[in-house]
């Protein structure tokens, strides 16, 4: 079972993601922990990476394309991955369909969760009052204004995946303003579809 979760921060991807690997036996691959590892690893690509990271720059898509290239092909993944935060734009989304065909292999699924915004904003603005009133501290990302900025750039940058993926007619929207399980049974029904 090969996935792809979309949808902004906050929409519910990590639960959902940890959910099915537990219940699949497969992991959860993000794109910061695959490129922490390479780096790591010293692997021919994590020292590409490195030294572009330690130069203070971005690490380009080709970097990006062949940690997570190299990572797939790892015993863990033999049953499957859920994809989390790659791709992140159309031509990585070509990349890995290009990578999954030279392999053999095809996603099963491309799951976004489409959630209202402003609710987000609402939930962020409620648990902060609630972290603040127990006498905790808040995350210095974790707050209305910084959120805000984070859905704006998803809405720029990875919202044309799902245009992209409609377009292979591979994506299917799942509703993340549902309750947690109600949302599980969702995806786990697209799931069995999927694999029908």
């Amino acid at each position: 079972m090969r996935l792809i979760f979309l949808g902004p921060p906050g929409a519910g991807k990590g639960t959902q993601a940890k959910r099915l690997t537990e219940k699949y036996g497969i992991p959860q691959l993000s794109t910061g922990d695959m490129l922490r590892a390479a780096v790591k690893a010293e692997t021919d690509v994590g020292k590409r990476a490195k030294a572009v990271m330690d130069a203070g720059g971005l690490v380009s898509d080709d970097i990006v394309n062949q940690i997570v290239s190299d990572r797939i092909q790892e015993a863990d993944c033999v049953k499957g991955f859920i994809l989390d935060g790659y791709p992140r734009t159309v031509p990585q989304a070509k990349a890995l369909a290009d990578n999954l065909k030279s392999l053999g292999l095809q996603l099963d699924a491309v799951i976004e969760l489409k959630v209202d915004e402003d609710a987000l904003v609402r939930r962020i603005e409620s648990r902060v009052a609630e972290t603040l009133a127990a006498g905790g501290t808040v995350r210095s990302d974790d707050n209305p204004e910084a959120f805000r900025k984070r859905l704006s750039e998803y809405r720029e940058k990875t919202a044309p995946l799902s245009q992209h993926y409609a377009g292979t007619g591979e994506l299917v929207t799942v509703d993340g303003m549902a309750d947690v399980d109600a949302v599980t049974a969702s995806i786990e029904n697209v799931l069995e579809k999927a694999s029908a």
